[in-house]
C-alpha cells in the first residue's frame, strides 16, 4: 500500500522502517529537514509538505508530539488536501478530547491507534497497538498494522484507544519514579550501587516493562526515546482524564511535577529516567 507518514521522530521514523521492510511504498514528512535519512536510503521518499505526502496515498499516519502539533497538521495541511478515500491513521500520545475531535472531523475515515512499545520494539514488529474506531476499518488496515504489530488491541472509539495508552504510560512513569526513589532510599542507607543492583534487578517486585530502564534508572542514563518534557505531559493528559470523571490523582500529580522538574533541569531530550538526578 502507499503510506504517508508523518513525523519524523525516533517513532515515527521507526514506523516508516517497519513499513518499509513490510513491502509497503513509504512517503514521509517531517517539519525540519534531515531528519528521514535512513529512511529514504531504505527506499522512502521524502516530501517537501503534507500535501505532497499524503498525495495518492492510501494510508496517512501522524506520529506527533503533542497535542498543538497534532492540531497544526491535522485540522491545516491535511484536512485540505487528504483525498476522500485515504484513511487517516494517528498513532500520537494526545489528550481523548483531540482524538474525539479527529474522529468527528475525519469520520468514518479516522483511527486513533496509539503504540506501546519503544521504536526498537516497533522496529522488531513487536509492538502492541491500540486501535480505536471503527471496527470494519481496522480490518482494512491488516495489511498495514500485520508488518507492524505482535498485538492490535481494539476499542470501540478513538478517546478509548487513547486513554488505554494514557493508562498504560502513567504506570511506567510511576514505575520509574517509585525505582529511582528505592534507589535514593538503598543509597542513603549505605548501599552501594552494585548492591541495588543484585539486589533488585532480578526482583519479581521490578515489573518486567520497568527491567528496560533499570539500569538508566540506576546509573541515570540520558539515552533512550521518551523525554521527561514527553513524560510529564503524558502525566498531565491522564491527570486530565480522571479529573474530567471528578477523579482525583495525587500521586500522579507529584509524578507529574517529578517529571517537570527533570525536565527543566535536564537536556531537552534526556529520557524518562534521568528523573533519578533529582535525587543525587
Amino acid at each position: 500500500m502507499d503510506v504517508a507518514v508523518l513525523g519524523m521522530g525516533r517513532m515515527g521514523r521507526a514506523i516508516a522502517g517497519r513499513l518499509l521492510e513490510g513491502g509497503h511504498r513509504v512517503t514521509v514528512w517531517n517539519r525540519s529537514r534531515g531528519r528521514a535519512a535512513e529512511i529514504v536510503s531504505a527506499g522512502g521518499r521524502e516530501a517537501d509538505s503534507v500535501a505532497e505526502a499524503v498525495e495518492g496515498a492510501e494510508v496517512a499516519i501522524t506520529m506527533l508530539a503533542n497535542d498543538a502539533a497534532v492540531r497544526a497538521v491535522a485540522f491545516g495541511e491535511l484536512r485540505s488536501s487528504i483525498a476522500d478515500g485515504t484513511v487517516y491513521v494517528d498513532c500520537s500520545t494526545v489528550s481523548p478530547t483531540l482524538s474525539g475531535e479527529l474522529a468527528a472531523e475525519f469520520s468514518p475515515r479516522f483511527l486513533a491507534v496509539p503504540v506501546l512499545g519503544s521504536p526498537v520494539v516497533v522496529r522488531a514488529g513487536q509492538a502492541t497497538y491500540l486501535a480505536g474506531g471503527d471496527g470494519d476499518l481496522v480490518d482494512r488496515l491488516e495489511p498495514v498494522l500485520a508488518p507492524l504489530a505482535s498485538t492490535v488491541r481494539r476499542y470501540d472509539t478513538a478517546p478509548m484507544a487513547i486513554t488505554a495508552k494514557l493508562a498504560t504510560n502513567l504506570l511506567l512513569l510511576s514505575e520509574v519514579v517509585a525505582l529511582a526513589e528505592s534507589f535514593a532510599v538503598g543509597r542513603a542507607g549505605g548501599l552501594s550501587d552494585d548492591q541495588l543492583r543484585e539486589l533488585l534487578s532480578a526482583s519479581p517486585m521490578v515489573a518486567p516493562g520497568l527491567k528496560n530502564r533499570f539500569e538508566g534508572v540506576l546509573t541515570g542514563s540520558q539515552e533512550g526515546w521518551w523525554s521527561t518534557g514527553l513524560g510529564a505531559k503524558d502525566a498531565g493528559l491522564a491527570i486530565g482524564v480522571a479529573h474530567a470523571a471528578e477523579v482525583e490523582l495525587p500521586s500522579a500529580a507529584v509524578v507529574r511535577s517529578r517529571y517537570e522538574k527533570a525536565a527543566a533541569s535536564g537536556p531537552a531530550q534526556a529520557d524518562i529516567a534521568t528523573v533519578t538526578e533529582l535525587y543525587r
